[in-house]
């Protein structure tokens, strides 16, 4: 799984709604079509499985449990700036080519320069993937 990492402010980016540097239009549509040609091209190589992202985080809630008793909190979180932002699933042959696709990410337009990163973690298939 490839996760996506964002920020409230990168989603204020995308949508214009940040002071300090939104994406402009052209930009914003640069990004949704490196985003789609990457989607496509591992459509066509066969490793793409899901893919989806998410809502900013100011419509997420985090759920804690506190002296045995639950806790909701409406997002953003001030105890953390970032958030998984979306996700792809792929299904290749291997970590070392995960981490390839993942990659090539980091020349999507838009994004936010050297504060940006995405993650790759093995799908756990078994008790056995538990192993560190």
């Amino acid at each position: 799984m490839i996760m996506m990492i964002g920020s409230q402010h990168d989603y204020d980016r995308l949508s214009g709604k940040a002071a300090d540097g939104a994406l402009s239009g052209e930009e914003a549509a640069g990004l949704y079509e490196f985003m789609t040609a990457w989607n496509q091209r591992l459509v066509e190589s066969g490793e793409f499985v899901e893919a989806r992202g998410l809502t900013a985080p100011v419509h997420a809630r985090r759920v804690t449990l506190r002296a045995g008793v639950p806790v909701v909190t409406d997002g953003p979180y001030a105890e953390t700036q970032e958030v998984l932002a979306g996700y792809t699933i792929v299904e290749c042959a291997g970590f070392d080519r995960a981490t390839e696709i993942a990659v090539q990410l980091t020349e999507a337009p838009g994004t936010p320069g050297d504060n940006w990163y995405v993650d790759v973690r093995p799908i756990l298939e078994g008790a056995g993937d538990l192993d560190g």
